[in-house]
């Protein structure tokens, strides 16, 4: 990946990502709460926690730069996002938001949870 689209990620604010990745489970019927539930086994935040990262409208970077506990298991997600392996991705902070779009991307074609937290 460029840099360019490096730096795009850095700025982009993570409410305003979040409401696509509720959309996008929606299609596929399934939940906002699911988002959620991937959201805090990934970051660590709480409920509250993420809502508070909602409303102070924070970038990706400062919105992981504050997550409580960031889940060991997330090195086992493995895949392609955007063309890119999300294992191989050089950047700690993009490989962060893509390991998060995987995520996404796993709820929506159906798989259960258990296999999207790997556990």
């Amino acid at each position: 990946m460029n840099n360019k689209s490096n730096s795009r990620i850095y700025g982009m604010k993570f409410a305003g990502v979040y409401p696509l990745y509720i959309q996008k489970a929606e299609r596929k019927n399934r939940t906002k709460e699911e988002v959620d539930q991937i959201v805090c086994w990934l970051t660590g935040f709480d409920q509250a926690g993420l809502e508070q990262q909602i409303q102070q409208d924070n970038d990706f970077e400062t919105f992981f730069a504050q997550a409580p506990a960031m889940n060991p298991n997330r090195a086992l997600i493995k895949g392609m996002v955007c063309g890119v392996r999300v294992e191989e991705i050089e950047d700690p902070l993009v490989q962060e938001v893509r390991y998060l779009d995987k995520l996404i991307d796993e709820l929506a074609k159906g798989k259960k949870m258990e296999k999207i937290l790997r556990q």
